[in-house]
């Protein structure tokens, strides 16, 4: 038995395409079928070549920083009739007319899906929060250029009297006033603005952009399916009202119950993941069965599910399977109905040049009037304009129900699908060569802790990432020796690394009431390092601790911790060492990108850096601040590393508990000059620079001596070594009573001391002397602090000191996300 249908392919309205209902699989190709004239293989071979296709662009593309949506329309397009659809054998073969129904269908379920996704990542709280400004920015940037596309549709629609004039605005004034939420994350996370307050607004006026669009988008799907009957338009807009209602004071309690039903901590049972992801489709259904497209139904379904474990949930379950399968096929649908041969005449193309120039220009326009109005900078105002261009999804549906609908014909919509690709395309180079956060720092001295006074405040930037790290950095800061003449002021920061996906950025980073549970796994681990260091905050005195949390790409997670402790004025950077503690006693690495986060910090950091090698520090014994006892060691060879290492070991001397050990290794013979060259200097400036530090060494060892010389519970003794041997055996012979040894990380000292020592080396980055304490094999199990003492970076590292008061000259700084979770107003001050 044969059915029939009409498919909504181009130029095929008239076209009957019959198929068997038998053609769905092959009996495979011994029995002499072809696998392409069956629906399922076909339609998998249509699968595989779109995402491969949209993936290949995205690496291709990803040096001009284009946005994966970028990407996914230019992969449809270049699939489609413009390009490889124009040789008829490719389109016939691969895209015959008979398999666009499967693919539409699959398109539609994927849309459906993540539109169902974006609602659920969506925090509608964040608009009320927002305030007048982003609303008057979000209705500026909406004004101009919906006026703009009214104006145009007049010009389009000449050739296309068959369409209602009133609903040709409504489609063109939306798809060219809409802003791209989920796009948008994604560019300004990637652009390190996403928590400048720029980032705040731009995704506040994003949002209320974008729920005005879906308005905008209902109400003319409701005319334009029946622009002849203005009383079926009404009972469609009313309807949906009522679906949305329904939604709100029926579904949300719903899920809501189901929510309190799962204890805290547990996952959610298969049965109401089931019937939540079921109702996506009933949602749809519904919508599409009232007259407004399906995915608005699923949209709104998410946009009631609370913020929450059970939205991560289902966003861990959907996302990868929903945004990188089968949402790339919407695109290449989109791509498919796009024939650019359509634009005839230079005309044409004239236009389409108008409308991009004129719509982005009204962006920027409506957006920087408004932004005025708030006494914005004009560079801000623009930048925010250009974001608030950004396109994307909801504009691809709006253009796509209008093409189905026959609102827009085939010129029409291929000028608005370049006007997307174009509009959006443009914004993140643009925006990187215009916009560069102003980073108005006063250079300040105390970038060290030898440079910092004895009586001022030392501040201490210490980064997390487990809790697993945490008491034993407590008990580092506590044998800090904080005092009221020199209390210690920490930054406590959770590193966390960003996934690249929305749901990173909209509900995670939410600063939360007490009291509430934790959304998921990193926001517990958050939970439990603030309620560790407020804990040691409360029971000690002249401590101050400030809570944050980074959340970026490994890759970047050192601009963030530099950022932080330039703006903060930091002269210790603490981090854990990419390797922890096994129970027999060796050391196992628990993330290798920990350890580029070390080399990247080691590299550019703007003030001193120790690597804690945490092997535990006497924290259990601890009964209370002034009880604890602990034996410290300093190994001294010499350089600005080993300087520093003393000047931290120094300060901790002076808490009563602790007892100080410093063991000076100096070489038994002088080394030559020529055996100390380097390759690309002459051995004068070597010898000049050796000596210098020794002359450094000296002075600050005698005035250490100096002042310790009655001190009881600080021990000096000096060794002879002559080679890496003497010196690996003096440290062994080192009695086991310590529980922390600090030394120097030793860059650039060259030492007859270490020769040999560094040839089995496996961490480079702590040094020969530092390496050998935190190898598995060293017969100690002792906590190791190795510093690395912040060098200059040219003449400006030597600026004018400034007062250390936590608000003065703190600017706003660019990263990738930046929870304050103590007064979030006075963690950034915009000062607009």
């Amino acid at each position: 038995m044969e059915q029939q249908m009409a498919t909504a392919a181009n130029k095929t309205d008239e076209t009957i395409v019959c198929y068997s209902p038998n053609m769905i699989t092959t009996n495979g190709v011994w029995q002499g079928d072809n696998p392409l004239d069956y629906s399922l293989p076909l339609f998998i071979l249509q699968l595989t070549l779109v995402v491969v296709t949209t993936r290949l662009l995205v690496l291709v593309l990803k040096p001009f920083r284009q946005p994966r949506v970028i990407s996914e329309i230019i992969g449809g397009v270049l699939l489609g009739p413009s390009v490889l659809g124009r040789n008829t054998a490719f389109a016939n073969t691969i895209f015959p007319l008979r398999s666009v129904m499967v693919l539409e269908t699959m398109a539609n379920v994927g849309l459906l899906y993540f539109l169902f996704l974006v609602g659920v990542e969506m925090d509608i709280s964040a608009i009320r929060r927002t305030g007048k400004k982003a609303l008057a920015i979000a209705v500026g940037g909406m004004t101009l250029p919906f006026v703009i596309g009214g104006c145009f549709s007049f010009i389009l629609h000449k050739k296309n009297q068959g369409m209602n004039q009133g609903t040709f605005v409504l489609f063109l004034g939306v798809a060219l006033s809409v802003t791209a939420f989920p796009v948008l994350a994604r560019i300004l996370a990637e652009l390190k603005l996403i928590n400048t307050e720029l980032g705040r607004i731009a995704m506040s006026s994003a949002l209320i952009n974008d729920m005005c669009a879906w308005v905008l988008l209902a109400f003319a799907i409701a005319l334009g399916e029946n622009d002849t009957s203005t009383l079926a338009s009404l009972w469609v807009i009313l309807s949906g009202a009522a679906f949305v209602i329904f939604c709100v004071f029926v579904v949300r309690p719903a899920i809501c119950w189901m929510i309190r039903r799962t204890p805290e901590g547990e996952s959610f049972s298969e049965f109401y993941v089931c019937l939540i992801l079921t109702g996506v489709m009933i949602s749809g259904f519904i919508t599409d069965a009232i007259g407004t497209h399906s995915v608005f139904g699923a949209f709104v379904f998410g946009l009631v599910i609370p913020n929450g474990p059970l939205g991560l949930t289902l966003i861990e379950k959907l996302e990868d399977f929903v945004s990188g399968l089968l949402l790339p096929l919407f695109f290449a649908i989109s791509g498919l109905k796009t024939d650019i041969s359509s634009i005839h005449g230079t005309s044409t193309w004239m236009i389409t040049l108008l409308v991009i120039i004129l719509a982005c220009a009204g962006k920027i326009a409506g957006t920087l009037l408004v932004s005025l109005m708030y006494q914005m900078p004009i560079r801000e105002g623009v930048t925010l304009g250009l974001l608030m261009n950004t396109k994307g999804l909801v504009e691809m549906i709006v253009l796509n129900v209008g093409k189905d609908q026959k609102v827009l014909d085939d010129e029409s919509f291929a000028i608005m699908v370049i006007v997307a690709v174009v509009m959006t395309g443009i914004i993140t180079p643009i925006v990187t060569s215009i916009y560069k956060p102003a980073r108005r720092f006063l250079p300040y001295k105390r970038r060290t802790i030898q440079k910092s006074k004895p009586d001022s405040e030392f501040r201490v930037l210490v980064c997390v990432h487990t809790p697993r790290n945490v008491p034993t950095i407590i008990n580092l800061l506590e044998a800090s020796h904080p005092t009221k003449r020199s209390p210690i002021c920490v930054y406590v920061l959770h590193l966390v690394e960003l996934t690249g996906r929305a749901s990173a950025m909209l509900i995670v980073h939410n600063t939360r009431k007490s009291g509430r549970p934790a959304l998921n796994r990193t926001q517990a681990q958050s939970d439990h390092i603030i309620n560790a260091f407020e804990n040691y905050e409360q029971h000690t005195g002249c401590v101050t601790v400030q809570p944050l949390t980074a959340i970026s790409p490994y890759s970047s997670m050192h601009e963030d911790i530099c950022n932080l402790a330039e703006d903060k004025r930091v002269a210790l950077i603490i981090i854990p060492f990419h390797k922890h503690q096994t129970v027999d006693g060796g050391m196992e690495a628990t993330n290798p990108a920990f350890r580029m986060v070390n080399q990247n910090l080691l590299a550019n950091a703007p003030c001193s850096v120790g690597i804690l090698v945490d092997r535990g520090l006497n924290g259990s014994t601890r009964l209370a601040a002034n009880q604890v006892t602990h034996n410290i060691a300093v190994l001294f060879f010499g350089g600005p590393d080993d300087r520093e290492a003393l000047a931290y070991a120094w300060r901790m001397s002076e808490h009563p508990g602790n007892n100080l050990t410093v063991m000076r290794f100096i070489a038994a013979e002088e080394v030559e000059p020529a055996e100390r060259q380097s390759p690309d200097q002459n051995g004068l400036t070597v010898e000049t620079e050796n000596d210098n530090q020794r002359q450094l060494d000296e002075e600050y060892i005698n005035e250490f001596r100096m002042k310790i010389a009655n001190d009881e519970s600080v021990v000096y003794t000096e060794k002879l070594a002559n080679n890496g041997e003497e010196t690996l055996a003096a440290i062994r012979s080192m009695d086991h009573s310590h529980d922390l040894f600090i030394v120097g990380r030793g860059q650039g000292v060259t030492s007859p001391l270490t020769d040999g020592l560094t040839d089995w080396s496996e961490c480079p980055e702590l040094g020969a002397i530092g390496d050998l304490l935190a190898s598995s094999d060293f017969a100690s199990t002792v906590s190791v602090l190795v510093v690395q003492q912040y060098v200059g970076m040219g003449p400006q590292s030597d600026g004018v000191a400034t007062p250390d008061s936590p608000g003065h000259g703190e600017e706003q700084f660019a990263n990738t996300e930046l929870i304050s979770h103590r007064s979030p107003q006075a963690m950034f001050n915009p000062q607009h």
